[in-house]
């Protein structure tokens, strides 16, 4: 054994992942896709016979959650597309302060 001091350098992440795979023949309108590293909602799904080249394909047009722009995609069936994980949450007002500072109370009543 060397009394060296080794040092790595960690290039992984703890799996916090916002995205997961799926597969694209599965995803449906009003579903959810990332098109361009960007989180979108599917409104159109089309989906074409397999041809010559021995894949079908799907293609998506989505719009963006963030700005609303109109994005499209066309992925072979078979492979995995990435989809955002969206969590939704209700959260009541607790309280304003000059018309500026807006606090909310999360679920666990902790105000944010």
């Amino acid at each position: 054994m060397s009394d060296e001091e080794h040092q790595f350098e960690s290039k992984a992440d703890a799996g916090a992942s916002k995205t997961y795979p799926q597969q694209a023949g599965t995803i449906r309108k009003n579903g959810y896709i990332v098109i361009k590293n960007r989180p979108c909602k599917v409104v159109e799904v089309s989906t074409s016979k397999t041809g010559k080249h021995g894949h079908a394909k799907c293609h998506f047009v989505a719009i963006d959650i963030f700005n609303g722009k109109k994005l499209e995609d066309i992925v072979p069936s078979s492979h995995n597309c990435d989809v955002s994980q969206l969590f939704m949450a209700f959260l009541p007002i607790f309280t304003i302060f000059s018309g500026f500072v807006l606090f909310l109370l999360c679920g666990c009543c902790f105000p944010m």
